[in-house]
């Protein structure tokens, strides 16, 4: 059993990444328990914080690691029969067929949770959000349900720029009119989680000294408990 503070050591490697990615380049540092966030580089940060955070939840459900896997590997998703049979011109409709394999589109989700071998919660991974972009998050996730249709969803970002109250980590988040009304068109369970409080603007990179943005133990705490919790419905 692992006796490091894991929540302090995200924030060590969140602000030795951020603080020096304008600076110089980042190298990693033997032993660390989450060396791979500072390895991994901006593009990745989020998706090694998310991997840590799911590995703590999991730690403290007190349960074997080896009954949780995380999955990076791309989903095919099939071609729909219905479409195929809608079909107006036969030809086509017959060449479909005919090479059916062939006819899927390939998503790789950013990370995929399994436990006992069933596939349970997709983590989507950015560095911020506005809402164009979370649409493509819920197209995304309608079409893995296809393939697991009691999947959960984590869309996990640094900064938030959907608008509303998403950037001020309040207790209890009221969303905004625009994000409401996307996810009512779309039957996907998803959770929204921000890391770091202040909406995100653009000439403000947080990588710059000046616009600096604390990651604060509360705000990992409180996607921890919300990993835990979809977690453990499965264990």
């Amino acid at each position: 059993m692992r006796t490091q503070d894991e929540i302090q050591e995200i924030i060590d490697a969140y602000n030795k990444l951020v603080r020096n990615i304008d600076t110089e380049a980042i190298k990693s540092e033997e032993g660390r328990a989450y060396g791979g966030i500072i390895r991994a580089g901006k593009g990745k940060l989020v998706e090694s914080i998310a991997k840590a955070l799911i590995a703590i939840a999991w730690q403290r459900l007190k349960k074997n690691l080896n009954r949780l896997e995380m999955i990076s590997r791309q989903i095919r998703i099939p071609i729909k029969q219905e479409y195929i049979d809608s079909l107006k011109d036969k030809e086509v409709k017959e060449y479909i067929r005919q090479n059916v394999k062939d006819y899927y589109y390939s998503y790789k989700p950013d990370i995929l949770i399994s436990v006992d071998g069933k596939v349970i919660l997709a983590v989507e991974c950015k560095s911020y959000t506005e809402n164009a972009m979370l649409k493509r998050v819920l197209v995304d996730a309608t079409l893995l349900k296809t393939q697991y249709p009691d999947i959960r969803f984590i869309l996990l970002q640094l900064e938030s720029q959907l608008g509303g109250d998403f950037s001020q980590l309040k207790d209890v988040t009221y969303g905004s009119p625009s994000t409401h009304t996307l996810l009512s068109h779309f039957d996907v369970d998803l959770h929204i989680l921000t890391l770091l409080k202040g909406e995100r603007r653009v000439d403000r990179p947080i990588h710059k000294a000046k616009f600096f943005k604390p990651l604060e133990r509360r705000n990992l705490e409180k996607a921890v408990k919300v990993i835990s919790d979809i977690l453990e419905e499965y264990i």
